[in-house]
């Protein structure tokens, strides 16, 4: 007697985001001499002439990615083409160009989507990159983004993942866990609106925070920085879903560990206050809260007395071996393994 084998089936939420790109690419291999690295870093890098070419490419949805009943369109458009950007600084390289496509529901108005596209003209003026195609389509349901952001860099200023060493310093620029504690006061409001649509909210102690959530910067400063300090950071990636997950990213591309200390954290004071407000503990909103699209990098430590109190640059840890996996030190000396809890897509 034949026995019925059901068909095994797993759930793409067993996986995560990252697992299943491993999971689905696995099987992919590079068959062009001009495709110097694939999937698994910030962007691809492609070698067409002297210097490499990079591209990044990221899907936003609504309900899923960003919530209109309090991200203005404008601020949509600025915030999708940065997000794109932040990702070919994250390589120590200057984006050039950008494609943009959408697909839009019939409830959106010619006025909207113009709206939307002034963000978009706003920030490739501010970044001085050139918006050169893309497509539109409709859609059944809400508004879908995908924006393809190339840049290019020479290939000795190139900054992979893979590249840190043990003993290397853990550099963050700017300060953590803003744009979650902004995106936890606009949840709020929107709930109360819920609640009683004539109430007004007050913000005003908010605005670092909510801005930080709804126009982030891509740090094009930074990157102008270490070239003026003549540092070239070994490996580096952006914050996009929480320090804990990049530091991983970092971990695995570069087979190193990492010793975090929770005291060199840069916090700013509004969000400390927003965190006791919320009695949410704020090294867990910067651990795991994301979209802050700050740079995570790390340098030589002969490198130190260049970046020594710079008000940009905070070195929050260093590089161990690989055995010692990744831990974050409390102010009491215990470790603490860290583990990705930020943005999950499925």
């Amino acid at each position: 007697m034949l026995e019925n084998k059901t068909p095994s089936k797993t759930a793409i939420s067993e996986l995560g985001e990252f697992a299943l790109i491993d999971h689905l690419t696995s099987s992919f291999n590079l068959k062009h001499k001009t495709s110097v690295l694939g999937i698994g870093d910030d962007a691809a890098v492609l070698k067409f002439g002297k210097d490499e070419t990079l591209v990044s490419t990221d899907l936003l949805i609504e309900g899923v990615h960003f919530d209109l009943s309090y991200m203005p369109l404008k601020h949509l458009g600025y915030k999708a083409v940065v997000v794109n950007l932040s990702d070919i600084y994250a390589m120590n390289a200057s984006p050039t160009q950008i494609t943009v496509s959408i697909a839009v529901s019939n409830r959106f108005t010619l006025e909207a989507i113009e709206e939307f596209y002034q963000g978009i003209s706003i920030a490739c003026e501010n970044y001085k990159v050139d918006l050169i195609g893309g497509d539109t389509t409709s859609s059944t349901s809400g508004l879908t983004i995908s924006i393809t952001a190339l840049g290019s860099v020479s290939k000795k200023q190139i900054s992979l993942r893979s590249g840190a060493q043990e003993n290397d310093l853990l550099v963050v620029s700017g300060d953590l866990g803003g744009a979650y504690m902004g995106l936890q006061v606009l949840e709020r409001e929107k709930a109360v609106f819920k609640v009683n649509p004539n109430s007004q909210p007050d913000l005003s102690g908010y605005s670092y925070s909510i801005e930080r959530q709804l126009k982030p910067k891509a740090r094009k400063d930074i990157i102008e920085l270490l070239d003026e300090l003549d540092i070239k950071p070994s490996a580096m990636i952006d914050i996009s879903d929480g320090l804990s997950s990049e530091i991983l990213h970092l971990s695995k591309a570069s087979d190193v560990g990492f010793h975090l200390f929770e005291e060199k954290l840069p916090i700013d004071p509004e969000v400390i206050g927003i965190c006791e407000e919320f009695k949410f503990n704020s090294t867990t909103a910067v651990l795991n809260g994301g979209e802050d699209y700050e740079l995570l990098f790390t340098i030589s430590q002969n490198d130190f007395e260049k970046i020594k109190n710079h008000p940009l640059l905070t070195v929050i840890g260093h590089a161990i071996d690989s055995k010692g996996g990744c831990q974050m030190i409390n102010g009491i000396g215990h470790q603490i393994e860290l583990t990705a809890q930020g943005w999950k897509s499925f």
